[in-house]
């Protein structure tokens, strides 16, 4: 597989697909009804350029939060009162969890929304970082950052996808990668923004 995608293609391709379906959710991790409610949130898809190539910033949650203890995600969460983009919030949370200064994030777009099994609406918005960079990790959210080469995940060996009985829904896993296993949400996120790219 030949790669070559440069910031402006991304900037592009997502500016594409949000134009394509500007008021669609993605997929859901729940059935949803009039009754559901649905809260606010964001997550970033740290981009990098790591020796040579495009990486994924990724965070192992620590046993002290409230919800997907020990899971990797992307650095993010709930919106605050008074936000009102996604940017916003990705930023901000980026910023308390692991140090990403806002002001060095070059934001290239948002990808369409997912709703998890915890009735979030989260937007995973899409921004190169600088680096290498000083990272300050918040000690009760983040117990570790690791980055995955975008190649890496894009090639379908390095992952599963299993039907889940009796459901319209799936589960994506990857193969573990530095001692890491990505999965669920963010497996998704990942691969949903991999199909913006067209990988």
């Amino acid at each position: 597989m030949t790669f070559s995608v440069t910031e402006e293609f991304i900037r592009t391709k997502l500016r594409e697909a949000i134009e394509a379906a500007p008021s669609s959710d993605g997929y859901a991790e729940i059935d949803l009804t009039r009754e559901t409610h649905l809260k606010c949130a964001a997550v970033l898809i740290p981009l990098l350029r790591q020796d040579g190539e495009w990486h994924l910033l990724f965070t192992r949650r620590t046993d002290k939060v409230e919800s997907h203890k020990g899971q990797v995600s992307f650095p993010g969460g709930a919106c605050d009162d008074g936000e009102t983009t996604p940017e916003e919030t990705a930023l901000r949370e980026a910023n308390e969890e692991v140090g990403i200064d806002p002001q060095k994030v070059r934001v290239l777009g948002h990808i369409m929304n997912m709703i998890t099994i915890t009735s979030f609406r989260v937007t995973p918005v899409v921004g190169i970082i600088e680096w290498p960079t000083v990272l300050l990790l918040g000690k009760d959210e983040v117990e570790r950052v690791f980055t995955i080469p975008l190649l890496w995940l894009a090639d379908k060996n390095n992952r599963w996808e299993f039907s889940m009985p009796g459901r319209n829904r799936s589960l994506i896993v990857y193969h573990p990668f530095d001692g890491e296993l990505l999965w669920g949400a963010t497996a998704r996120m990942t691969v949903d923004f991999l199909k913006v790219l067209d990988l």
